[in-house]
């Protein structure tokens, strides 16, 4: 049996950070991954990019994280995004902030990250086991006493969890640490995927797959009330719809899809023209080019490979001339392309999923150390917890926060 001051389940960001900030404090620190290597779902984030940090106010920041952003003030005024863009830049990984406050590694590799966090933890002296699956958590007393891996007992009064959520289980993030979680008494809300590309009725984002579209903004609609929108970049898939601001609205999708409401997302290409502007700059073109193909014209309003899918729904012969373009016409033409509209039929699972919406209830963690209060000794970090965020960076910087405070909080 081994002794040690804290003990961490799972090596990703959290729990490095969380490693970390114990070892800085003396700590004698075990970090114990049930995958054969550190950081497996760090080097895939940001599309093997990783998307650092934002560099939003902690105000504005909390605005981003779902359901209870507000539970994180302690953690990111303790530990926030400049603090991981100096550890980082200590250990040889300088950082770009790109459009929307994005902050990335220069070399734009998610592995100068994650080989950054591994030279600091080494540096202070955290042993690391990979290939150790923690069975089962060891209490006395409502107090943890360590815990069971590989059939081995560890022994620890401290012991953080940060093994993520569902998401991309190859990488490990399976889902365990809610069982440990909650074989212990924990409250673990539902469990669902965050973050998730959505399917589509029909085969209109079939035929339009892989066509990338920027500048347009997506509504969300439930039960024909609208409930969110947002303004960026999306991508037609086989399936159906993704991209950034599909994934940002997938989080009202994914409930009300559960609860079997109506669910539509419609598409405005044009959300810098309004109806009016729209209609005038259909007609000028219509005036201009009236000798032309309507299917021609078409170019100069949408990319070339959604012509024949828009005449297509709007039943116009490709070849009708725009001076023979009727007002009915136009006035269809304008309406699809400010309200592209698709009924959104299903998410895509935890495979395809970026994050984990639900977790270990916030209720019974404390805010200032992210301690449980059911049991003396044990914390929680990252992705476990019940908060999620939008794409951005957000995400990323709740798994340091949290993971930097619960190994602090650990050894204090």
């Amino acid at each position: 049996m081994s002794n040690f001051d804290v003990i961490v389940v799972g090596a990703g960001p959290s729990g490095l950070l969380a490693a970390g900030s114990a070892a800085e404090l003396d700590g004698k620190v075990l970090v114990l991954e049930k995958m054969r290597q550190e950081g497996r779902k760090l080097l895939i984030t940001g599309k093997g990019r990783c998307n650092i940090t934002n560099d939003a106010a902690i105000g504005d920041f909390i605005t981003h994280i779902n359901p209870n952003g507000r539970f994180l003030r302690n953690a990111f005024s303790q530990f926030f995004s400049q603090d991981i863009i100096e550890l980082l830049h200590k250990y040889g990984v300088d950082s770009i902030c790109e459009r929307g406050g994005r902050y990335f590694p220069a070399s734009n590799k998610s592995a100068d990250v994650l080989q950054a966090l591994l030279k600091w933890v080494n540096e202070m002296k955290v042993e690391i086991r990979c290939g150790h699956r923690v069975e089962k958590l060891i209490i006395e007393n409502n107090a943890i006493q360590g815990l069971q891996a590989n059939g081995q007992v560890f022994k620890s009064r401290n012991v953080i969890l940060a093994t993520g959520g569902r998401s991309y289980p190859a990488t490990g993030s399976n889902g365990e640490g809610y069982e440990l979680a909650k074989a212990v008494g924990h409250s673990i809300e539902k469990v669902r995927p965050a973050l998730v590309p959505l399917e589509t009725e029909g085969d209109v984002a079939q035929k339009l797959q892989g066509l990338n579209l920027k500048n347009v903004k997506a509504t969300v609609w439930i039960n024909d009330k609208k409930r969110g929108e947002d303004f960026g970049e999306m991508i037609f898939t086989h399936f159906g719809l993704s991209g950034p601001i599909i994934l940002t609205l997938s989080r009202i999708a994914v409930d009300e899809l559960h609860k079997n409401n109506k669910v539509e997302v419609t598409i405005d290409l044009k959300p810098a023209l309004n109806e009016q502007k729209l209609d005038m700059r259909l007609l000028r073109d219509l005036d201009e080019y009236g000798k032309k193909m309507i299917s021609n014209i078409f170019r100069n309003w949408v990319p070339a490979s959604m012509v024949p899918v828009f005449l297509d729904i709007l039943g116009i012969d490709p070849e009708k001339e725009g001076h023979q373009i009727s007002s009915k016409e136009r006035k269809k033409i304008r309406h699809l392309l400010k309200n592209m509209r698709f009924r959104i039929t299903n998410h895509r699972s935890f495979k395809e999923a970026i994050i984990t919406a639900g977790g270990v209830s916030t209720n019974e963690l404390s805010s200032k150390t992210m301690e449980s209060k059911l049991i003396s000794g044990l914390y929680f970090a990252g992705e476990m917890i019940n908060l999620d965020a939008e794409t951005g960076g957000y995400n990323l910087q709740i798994s340091y926060s949290t993971g930097w405070l619960a190994g602090k909080s650990a050894m204090i």
